[in-house]
């Protein structure tokens, strides 16, 4: 491929207009991408994105032209592999608005096909290389593009007669595109027989997309001139093109927040824990099923709405309307409070990744200053989350995130025992709380019964005794401390003889 050298004076302006850009980033079109490169690509540099089949590598490429295009930019669509009438239907499928969009379809013809049996084996390439190298030259000069999407440069590996060919002639014409004004975004079709190693180096950084069984995922391997959002990201291919979700990094954000005590709103609760929960903590309420956990989450969060602050529910168990109407029975208010606005209540259903439900949570926490954040439990979220063998770490990372937030997280975790030897968490994940608030079955007279305790309170001193839980239609009802018994935690407490 021989393409057409700057001039002197070209080049200076070209240089000049770098200078002055440095600083300044183009949006690739997807928000979760954009923060992952800090704010998008560096202008006139050239981009690889690599991934196989169907890992959303031109759905990404029309994201990066109509994000242009909507900027009254000059956009240029290179196609060497699909014709230009087959990607405006996929486009218009996905809702891109293709206005502004030029296309250069290089694409194979049905005529090629008809050719192709007269062309010797040794000079197919020759024949087909120059034909194409002046429609894309007279492209460029026409359209003049500050962006330009090509799609795939693997097709320029088949029409060389050698690997050094190959290299020189893909390095020339990237650097042609740039020299020429325009960010290029171009994608390659590796395999490991023809492993695209090569373009990585002529790059200026390499996006990853792959799609396993887990899930698809994004990554930055290399960002010449700038820094960038480390690791795998999740990432979704839908009807409205690609969403992707960053990694939360809870040291990178923080807000100002009082460490004071919230109230449950029931005194003798309140005794208990010595004043309540503490903002910015993760408390852990356990304990088998049916005891009142989510119930106990559900009152603090009422006593929060009472102060005018605003909450989320994320159940990924009981539905939201089922929840709603059992509330409803105990005075819990909930249907009132998600009709105000004051809580929103959120029914976790499909499989999502850790970095997905995490960025849903951070999305809302800071559009709506939500106060308080509850967890319905920890196993479903364990069992929803996908390709994620350690799931406690993402949970980590997102108790980190919203302690930092000043915002009070609430993780309901199930034990399997209902009575006999005591058992505080499931799956190893007590350490992620500063509050542990244990609820228990007790026999009493023949009868089952429920009692609550406090086994952890990082922030200060809390009451020793265990004491009666009642759920009744006016609401929660804690008693006395409960010590003229022994064997609580066992669940088949006896009396304590005091007789001298």
């Amino acid at each position: 491929m021989t393409i057409k050298k700057q001039s002197a004076t070209e080049a200076a302006v070209a240089e000049t207009s770098v200078a002055e850009t440095s600083n300044v980033k183009l949006s690739v079109g997807v928000d979760g991408l954009d923060e992952i490169l800090k704010g998008g690509l560096r202008p006139r540099n050239a981009y690889l994105v690599k991934g196989g089949p169907g890992c959303g590598k031109t759905t990404l490429g029309l994201h990066f032209l109509t994000t242009g295009s909507k900027n009254n930019e000059r956009v240029l669509y290179v196609s060497l592999s699909e014709p230009e009438h087959q990607l405006r239907e996929n486009a218009i499928g996905l809702g891109f608005d293709l206005t502004g969009v030029e296309f250069l379809d290089l694409s194979p013809s049905p005529e090629f096909f008809a050719k192709v049996e007269r062309y010797d084996i040794f000079s197919t390439a020759a024949v087909e290389r120059d034909p194409m190298t002046m429609q894309i030259v007279e492209a460029i000069e026409k359209v003049r593009p500050e962006r330009v999407f090509l799609d795939s440069m693997t097709q320029f590996r088949y029409l060389s007669t050698d690997v050094f060919q190959y290299r020189k002639q893909a390095t020339a014409f990237l650097r042609y595109l740039v020299d020429q004004g325009a960010t290029v975004l171009f994608t390659s079709e590796g395999t490991p027989d023809i492993p695209d190693d090569d373009l990585k180096f002529m790059s200026d950084g390499v996006i990853e997309l792959e799609l396993t069984e887990e899930g698809r995922t994004i990554k930055i391997s290399k960002y010449r001139g700038s820094g960038f959002l480390p690791g795998r990201n999740a990432m979704r291919l839908g009807d409205q093109g690609i969403a992707v979700f960053p990694r939360l990094l809870s040291t990178k954000i923080r807000r100002d927040h009082v460490a004071e005590p919230l109230s449950s709103g029931i005194p003798e609760l309140d005794e208990l824990l010595h004043g309540g929960i503490e903002r910015g903590t993760v408390t852990i309420l356990t304990g088998p099923t049916g005891v009142g956990k989510t119930t106990l989450g559900l009152q603090f969060i009422k006593e929060s709405s009472g102060r005018g602050e605003r909450s989320a529910v994320y159940t990924f168990e009981e539905g939201a309307d089922t929840l709603m109407n059992r509330c409803g029975e105990i005075s819990i208010p909930v249907r009132d409070m998600v009709d105000r606005g004051i809580l929103t209540l959120v029914q976790v259903e499909d499989r999502v990744s850790a970095d997905e439900f995490a960025h849903m949570v951070r999305c809302d926490v800071e559009e709506h200053e939500r106060k308080i954040v509850m967890i319905d439990s920890v196993a479903g979220y364990a069992m929803c989350v996908r390709g994620e063998d350690d799931f406690t770490s993402q949970l980590h990372r997102l108790g980190m995130y919203l302690k930092n937030m000043g915002v009070t997280l609430i993780l309901i975790n199930e034990v399997e025992n209902i009575t006999g030897d005591f058992q505080a968490t499931d799956g190893k994940v007590s350490y992620l709380s500063d509050n542990i608030i244990f609820l228990r079955y007790l026999e009493l007279d023949g009868h089952l019964r429920k009692a609550i305790g406090v086994l952890k309170k990082r922030a200060g001193d809390f009451e020793k005794t265990m004491r009666q839980l009642k759920i009744t239609k006016y609401g929660l009802k804690v008693g006395e401390p409960l010590t003229g018994l022994r064997g609580l935690l066992t669940g088949k407490p006896e009396v304590v003889d005091k007789t001298p």
